[in-house]
Formats: C-alpha cells, structure tokens, sequence
C-alpha cells in the first residue's frame, strides 16, 4: 500500500499507477516476434533466389555479350519475390511495433508502483521517445534500464536523495545493452543496404545490394532473438515481483 500511495502521489496532477499483468501483452509481443523472424528468413531465401537470378545474368551477359528473354522473366519473377518478402517484412514489424508499444507501455506503469523514484523519465516518453530523431536513439534504452531495475528484487528506500549507486547500486545490463546495441545496428544497416538496392541499376549493383539487405536480415534476426529474451525476462521478472508482494488494486489474475 505504501508503494502504490507514493506511486500516485510522484504522478504529475495526482495520476495513478496501478499494477496490470504483462503475461498476455508479454506472450503476444514473444509471438509476433516470432513472425519476424520468420518473414526475415523467407527474406533471405528471396534473397538467394535473386542472387541466383543475377549470377545467371551476369554469366549471360559476360559469355555472349546479351541477357536471354528466360533469364530477363527469371530475373523479374525473383525480382516480385524479392518484393513480396519486402511487404511481408514491414507487416509483421508494423504489428510488432503496436503490440511491443503496448507490452513496454504497461510494464512502464508497473515500474512505477514498484519504484516511483528509480523512472527518470515521464510516462509520455515510453511510447514517444521511439518516435522523436536523436533521442530515440537512447531514451527507450533509459526508460528499459529503469524498468528493469524497478522489476527486479530488490527494493530502494522511496527517498529522492538515497540514489543507486556505487558496489551496491544499478546493476548492470548485458542483455539490455546487447539487445539495443543490435536494434540500433539493425535501423542503420538497413537503410543503408535498402538505398543501395534502390539506386542499384546494374547485374553487379543489384547483386552486392541483395548481399547488404540480407545482411540487415540476419542482424535483424539476431536483434529479435535478443528482443524476445529482454520481454521474457522482464514480463517474468515483473509477474514474480507482483506475486512476492502484499495484493494490489488492479492485479490481474494470470498466471506466469
């Protein structure tokens, strides 16, 4: 009762923070993080059909000097492949998106009955920050660590000047670092290989700018993995924090 009356009384205007389970969010987050990684494996199966669609081009081209009608519909049905897994990509990240903003949103709040004073951020910046340049560069990475901290078993004093620090403060975050290290390598080397195939004209260009984008593929597969570690963790971390403590109002039922 204590953490949730400060919780509230640390809200601007006297807003409240009531504890919600994040098992369902945190289930359907893992899930569509697995479409992901599937559309970004059938992406970079396209990505070998095209290869080959353009190996045999070049061969073409550098043996008699002329692509054949065949090879030119092979390379244009490769071509729409490419494309399809493109769309199937952006879909499964869209959905993604809206459900991980959801999950991230209600474990914000629950931190915040948990340790009011340990969020340096407002709750606004929990779904805003991704979408303001250059701060979404490290401000979702704070709000995470502060999250993660909140969930996890220990307690602070709820003391404004008692911070964490030192042996005993914050600890540290391996997989949250890993995981945004990853996220934000993926956003970079994806816009750089997505212009480089769209400004590739020639066999040679499209090629080597097929090789970038499954690159981006398989760090983006690699990020999702380390993504659906972070929400498993810090979902079961916050549904056993819940649970060792006394009842709160708003406590759904689920169980881990």
């Amino acid at each position: 009762m204590c953490v949730t009356v400060a919780a509230q009384a640390s809200r601007p205007g006297g807003r409240s923070a009531y504890l919600r389970s994040p098992m369902g969010l945190g289930r359907a987050t893992v899930a569509l993080l697995g479409v992901v990684i599937a559309a970004d494996l059938y992406s970079l199966w396209a990505g070998t059909v095209i290869q080959g669609a353009m190996e045999d081009l070049r061969i073409s081209r550098d043996t008699v000097g002329w692509y054949g009608s065949d090879l030119v519909r092979e390379a244009e049905r490769a071509d729409t492949l490419y494309g399809v897994s493109g769309w199937l990509q952006t879909a499964a990240l869209v959905a993604t998106c809206v459900v991980f903003l959801c999950w991230f949103h209600r474990v914000r709040v629950n931190a915040e009955v948990f340790e009011p004073y340990l969020q340096t951020k407002t709750r606004g910046w929990t779904v805003g920050s991704w979408f303001v340049p250059v701060v979404n560069l490290w401000f979702p990475r704070r709000i995470a660590i502060d999250i993660w901290d909140a969930s996890g078993p220990r307690s602070v004093a709820l003391d404004r000047t008692m911070t964490l620090s030192g042996p005993a403060g914050r600890p540290s975050h391996p997989l949250v670092n890993a995981w945004w290290t990853l996220w934000l390598a993926t956003l970079f080397v994806g816009r750089w290989a997505t212009t480089a195939y769209w400004d590739a004209e020639e066999v040679d260009e499209v090629e080597a700018a097929v090789s970038k984008l499954m690159f981006s593929d398989a760090l983006d597969i690699v990020a999702a993995v380390l993504a659906i570690l972070f929400v498993r963790r810090l979902t079961r971390m916050q549904d056993a924090k819940a649970r060792a403590g006394a009842p709160m109002p708003g406590l759904d039922g689920e169980s881990a």
